[in-house]
């Protein structure tokens, strides 16, 4: 039987469109003295880089992650540069790391994997997996504040078009989230921000992905499970146990999910990471079933012209979370989607990749005590074209940002010596 997924495609649609139209190209701390400290996160037996690995400041909120080269850069107040960093990615050890120990160059820093033992963890009383997928949901309100709070979190949006970036978007924004409990939407407020497209290279087609930073909060999927999964839907999945794995030393539950194969309309695939003690979900990563051309293009594309066609080849999503004092927080998400463009007449395809991720970089629940500059929050930002920021070398300034990996750092650097030619 095909089921009527009528709300939840609807609520998808409301948080992840794809916009496509023919273009017509046309204070606080973060004045506060500080210090850097760069590193590299690695296996230590294989020596791959590890990304997306969490870099806490020991005693505070803030935070950073590693990019897709498990490199990090961390901005620390002068007060605090006597304290630890603390590193971990899922499945292995945690490390402790002085900031007095960091050189002057870039830190390799070694973690190693923990091998994790099926009769570390029970499972007895959860033998059935969505059982498990229920209670996190259940719980949301013991393990996730219940309180509004702040956050400073910085927010980077690109579009390729094949492998080359037509643009490149980059912003630090405030946010007033709202508690987990409660229905009340999160809003931003636009901080400082740069933007540059190459519109000669969208090929007459401009993409741009609807709700700007906002877009990442709703990969959020304890504050939002509506746009996930609910318990109306869950019955359209099945789930199982994958190996289970550890997170700062705790062992967590690995839930697979996909899925009913007698499920026509597009729904997610993946894996949830569950805290074994708390049933938190620490993480989750995700992708939509887009074999389909049709029902998945119809969730994604607003807008287009009659003479082509676009469709989805992949969307993938990613969530983590970061505890203290019992509570856990969201701290960083991502979307990464593929795009086919078809012209009619045309031999070949064009093919864009858009890619949209927000890191919360400190956090507090006065707003006074973080960087902002005004009251206007709002529930939806559109970041424009401002390039002029490219050309600052100090443009964030203290803030903490995702260090560029090779590909936009190359993007970075084309958009600084195209403005130096403006100029000229």
């Amino acid at each position: 039987m095909k089921p009527n997924l009528s709300l939840p495609i609807r609520i998808t649609r409301s948080a992840l469109l794809l916009i496509i139209w023919i273009a017509s190209v046309p204070g606080s701390w973060a004045q506060d003295a500080f210090k850097e400290y760069k590193g590299e996160v690695k296996d230590a037996n294989t020596n791959e880089e590890l990304p997306f690995a969490n870099v806490t400041l020991i005693g505070t909120n803030i935070a950073v992650v590693t990019n897709s080269e498990g490199v990090f850069a961390l901005k620390v107040p002068e007060e605090y540069t006597n304290g630890q960093l603390e590193v971990s990615f899922l499945g292995y050890y945690k490390k402790i790391i002085k900031l007095s120990d960091f050189e002057d160059k870039t830190t390799t820093i070694e973690l190693t994997p923990r091998a994790t033992q099926l009769d570390e963890v029970s499972v007895k009383q959860f033998k059935d997996a969505e059982n498990l997928v229920k209670k996190v949901f259940a719980n949301r309100k013991e393990n996730y504040t219940n309180d509004p709070f702040y956050m400073t979190a910085f927010y980077r949006e690109s579009i390729k078009r094949g492998n080359r970036n037509v643009s490149l978007a980059e912003a630090v924004v405030m946010i007033d989230k709202g508690a987990y409990d409660s229905p009340t939407t999160d809003k931003v407020n636009l901080y400082k921000a740069r933007k540059s497209t190459d519109y000669k290279r969208l090929d007459t087609i401009a993409l741009k992905l609807q709700g700007g930073p906002l877009n990442a909060l709703y990969v959020d999927l304890i504050k939002y499970p509506e746009y996930f999964m609910t318990p109306e839907t869950m019955p359209y999945y099945d789930f199982s146990f994958g190996e289970p794995t550890v997170v700062n030393g705790e062992v967590v539950y690995v839930v697979e999910f996909k899925q009913k194969k007698s499920v026509l309309d597009p729904l997610y695939f993946g894996k949830l990471y569950i805290n074994s003690n708390t049933l938190a979900l620490t993480n989750a990563i995700y992708s939509m079933n887009t074999e389909d051309r049709n029902l998945s293009s119809k969730l994604f594309v607003r807008k287009k012209p009659t003479n082509v066609k676009v469709w989805p080849d992949m969307v993938n999503y990613r969530v983590d979370y970061r505890e203290k004092n019992g509570k856990w927080y969201y701290s960083y998400s991502n979307v990464q989607l593929e795009f086919v463009v078809n012209w009619r007449r045309k031999l070949f395809n064009s093919h864009f990749t858009i890619s949209s991720e927000m890191l919360v970089t400190d956090w507090d629940v006065n707003r006074d005590q973080l960087a902002s500059n005004t009251t206007n929050y709002k529930r939806s930002y559109i970041l424009v074209d401002e390039a002029e920021g490219f050309t600052d070398p100090d443009f964030w300034g203290t803030y903490n940002v995702i260090e560029p990996e090779k590909s936009i750092e190359s993007a970075i650097n084309k958009i600084q010596r195209q403005l130096r030619r403006q100029e000229d």
